[in-house]
């Protein structure tokens, strides 16, 4: 019994420091603390609150021009385009299949489609969030600034 019970000191204490070093880390990093909880707990549908919003006049160029295409129904310059995003990786929150869009953001000089996209969700209003990274990471874009 004093085993257990040692053990389970050194475990909450292990669990405190390491996550007081991924604080620091992600403080470091400059990576926002909802940015974290985004990945580690995927967010219900429609909850955007884990993302950092993002002007769209931020974005490269070919973000705008992927916008107005989505905005305007196509035609779209890759088949792979306005399919049905299945979010497997769970970075975005939670959402029944085909709630969610992708769409190729061109990346001057690539050879293939590259790595960026937007993604869309059919809430209301329409969600767009960007990629840079092939999915590993996103933004929330506000489309009106």
């Amino acid at each position: 019994m004093i085993t257990v019970d040692h053990h389970e000191q050194i475990t909450s204490r292990t669990a405190s420091v390491l996550l007081s070093l991924l604080l620091a880390l992600t403080a470091t990093l400059g990576i926002a603390p909802g940015a974290v909880a985004a990945t580690s707990a995927q967010a219900a549908c429609g909850d955007t609150s884990g993302f950092r919003k993002v002007a769209l006049s931020s974005l490269p160029a070919q973000a705008a021009d992927t916008t107005r295409l989505i905005r305007a129904g196509g035609p779209y310059p890759y088949p792979q385009d306005n399919q049905t995003f299945h979010n497997r990786e769970g970075v975005l929150p939670s959402c029944s299949t085909g709630y969610y869009r992708e769409y190729t953001v061109k990346t001057p000089g690539s050879a293939t489609r590259g790595a960026r996209r937007i993604v869309t969700g059919n809430g209301s209003p329409k969600l767009y969030f960007y990629t840079a990274d092939h999915y590993a990471t996103f933004v929330l874009v506000d489309i009106g600034r």
